[in-house]
């Protein structure tokens, strides 16, 4: 769910966060972030959804620079709530998709202008995929941006859940989180596809397997 809301105030972050984390950070240059960046530093009060662990300094950041920030971490809940309903005729689980949104993503009658969604999509079971980036495009702000990473190699169970934290440069921070497989590999084809109700896409090429994107409400 939304776990909270942090504003400008300057409140510090729930406690009992991160005891799944390594201690080990290690920085990553990002043309998706450097380019938010820039917008989160000309613009005033945008309403922001940072998704996965909880990072601080993320918080700090951000409420720094006058906006808002929201936390949500629909990966933990996907996984980790009951959300499976028996199964079909054809031994398929069937999944509660509308109590998972429900629960997880529950906005109070908040619009969004930028959502920092970070390689969630890797690793959210398939049933939630899809109505989360729909749910997500109902509501955002006209010209409101997710800032997505995707994993573009073949399936690998061992690439290892991250948490980002932001920097005041042009590097994100990786930081090894909860041990969730990897669900899928994306192409550029795939992602258009799964974002065609949002009306602009922008990828940053990386020297890495990570696919960066942007992509405009």
């Amino acid at each position: 769910m939304l776990r909270k809301l942090f504003d400008k105030k300057g409140e510090g972050a729930p406690s009992g966060e991160g005891q799944f984390l390594s201690a080990d950070k290690y920085p990553r240059y990002s043309g998706a972030w450097s380019t938010m960046r820039k917008r989160l530093k000309a613009e005033q009060g945008l309403r922001i959804i940072d998704s996965g662990t909880t990072s601080p300094t993320n918080i700090n950041y951000l409420t720094n620079l006058g906006h808002s920030i929201f936390l949500a971490d629909p990966l933990q809940e996907a996984c980790g709530g009951s959300w499976e309903r028996g199964k079909d005729a054809d031994d398929n689980v069937i999944w509660d998709v509308q109590g998972f949104m429900d629960q997880t993503l529950e906005f109070s009658g908040r619009m969004f202008d930028v959502v920092l969604l970070w390689t969630t999509l890797d690793y959210l079971p398939e049933p939630f995929v899809v109505p989360l980036v729909n749910h997500l495009h109902a509501w955002m702000n006209p010209g409101g941006q997710v800032l997505a990473f995707f994993h573009t190699g073949q399936r690998n169970e061992d690439k290892q859940y991250c948490r980002f934290s932001v920097t005041d440069t042009d590097e994100v921070e990786m930081q090894a989180a909860r041990a969730y497989p990897i669900q899928r590999a994306f192409t550029n084809r795939s992602i258009q596809s799964l974002f065609s109700r949002f009306s602009g896409f922008k990828q940053f090429l990386a020297k890495d397997a990570l696919s960066e994107c942007i992509i405009t409400r």
